[in-house]
């Protein structure tokens, strides 16, 4: 066992001894513990800063530090263990199911060699397995530059086959509860494989998967045991012979930091490029549909402007253009009169607005993807 692993089953120990004497009235041995708790989760966080535990120590120790400063005051635990996190409470030991999004494919500008790869690993197989003699992939990975649909791919796959959707984070899945990482891990995939066999498919987003997997030169706490783990899970859904309907989708921005035993295990990998001009278009025509543009507003133009912004950034340009509008109304109206509405957005208000963005990805970033789809690419 790790230093660190030991560190954080010494914190798991002291503020479970903490909440223990917290029920029993026992003030200043549970202060004791919840102190003890404090240092050694303090200590952690600084020996690896760079540690996507930190996070979550981080609210364990506020938690601990908010019950300490409640009994220094004199105030009594009325529900023991309510907003103290010490271990696994009875019937919290599997993540949450998120309700399952409703996007569609026609919400989505461009991206068609995206949905073409999609269609063929998932949505195919779903309507007939029987077409599959071999399988298919159960593994995908989204990677490209943040703000270009990778997260809204994954949820309009959920709602193509209507399946089960559980939208994983680092935080959520590390030390979650303290020293219970690959349980979580365990847990969501149980639970993923029950609902699929119950008839619906379903699908573990893994968001950020590089905070998750990503190659460390130095790997702290439960972070072995979670990736084996997840490699284990990622093993059992991919049998052949298994024909369950459970997917694993992956989003990054940074695949190069990805381990190879992980990248293997996405059968396909798919780049999520920078919108290109008919993208650009497509999206400029839904985000605008709701806004009073003028009639010099051209967004050919417009499409032609963007090139290197990212979908997150055009709509942050659209919503510029309009809280300009709205700002000019405030200053030069009663804001208190309903019937006062802003002015159309004109050309000359986007171009006011070009002077002050610029792209949220550098064309070395870009170029950073396009090597790493040489070398890993498999749609």
């Amino acid at each position: 066992m790790s230093a660190s692993e030991e560190l954080e089953q010494l914190a798991a120990r002291y503020a479970t001894e903490a909440v223990q004497q917290d029920r029993k009235g026992m003030k200043d041995l549970a202060l004791t513990k919840y102190e003890r708790a404090v240092e050694v989760l303090s200590k952690l966080s600084s020996l690896y800063p760079d540690a996507p535990q930190n996070r979550v120590y981080s609210e364990h120790v506020k938690s601990y530090q908010q019950r300490m400063k409640e009994l220094r005051d004199n105030h009594p635990l009325d529900h023991p263990g309510d907003g103290v996190s010490y271990g696994k409470p009875e019937g919290k030991d599997q993540l949450v199911l998120t309700k399952k999004p409703n996007i569609s494919w026609n919400m989505i500008a461009g991206l068609e060699d995206a949905k073409k790869a999609i269609e063929e690993a998932v949505v195919f197989p779903v309507r007939r397995p029987d077409l599959f003699p071999l399988g298919w992939p159960r593994g995908i990975l989204f990677f490209g530059p943040p703000g270009c649909g990778k997260t809204l791919l994954a949820a309009a796959i959920a709602t193509e086959i209507d399946a089960a959707f559980y939208c994983v984070d680092s935080a959520s899945v590390m030390s979650k509860w303290l020293g219970e990482s690959e349980k979580n891990v365990a847990n969501l995939f149980q639970n993923a494989r029950k609902n699929a066999e119950g008839g619906q498919p379903a699908i573990i987003f893994l968001d950020e998967i590089d905070s998750l997997v990503g190659r460390r030169t130095e790997e702290v706490g439960g972070e072995i045991r979670t990736r084996n783990q997840f490699l284990k899970e990622m093993d059992g859904i991919m049998d052949k012979s298994a024909k369950i309907h459970v997917y694993v989708i992956g989003a990054t921005n940074k695949p190069w930091i990805l381990d190879e035993p992980f990248i293997r295990r996405f059968q396909k990998r798919i780049h999520v490029p920078l919108p290109d001009f008919q993208a650009r278009l497509a999206m400029l025509n839904i985000q605008t549909k709701d806004l009073k543009l003028a009639a010099n507003v051209d967004l050919e133009e417009l499409a032609r402007r963007t090139e290197g912004y990212t979908g997150s950034d055009m709509r942050d340009i659209f919503q510029s253009a309009q809280i300009d509008v709205v700002r000019e109304l405030f200053e030069n109206t009663n804001p208190n009169d309903r019937e006062s509405v802003p002015r159309e957005i004109t050309m000359e208000d986007f171009e006011r607005v070009f002077e002050k963005r610029r792209p949220s990805v550098s064309p070395q970033v870009v170029q950073n993807y396009v090597r790493w789809m040489e070398l890993y690419k498999a749609l």
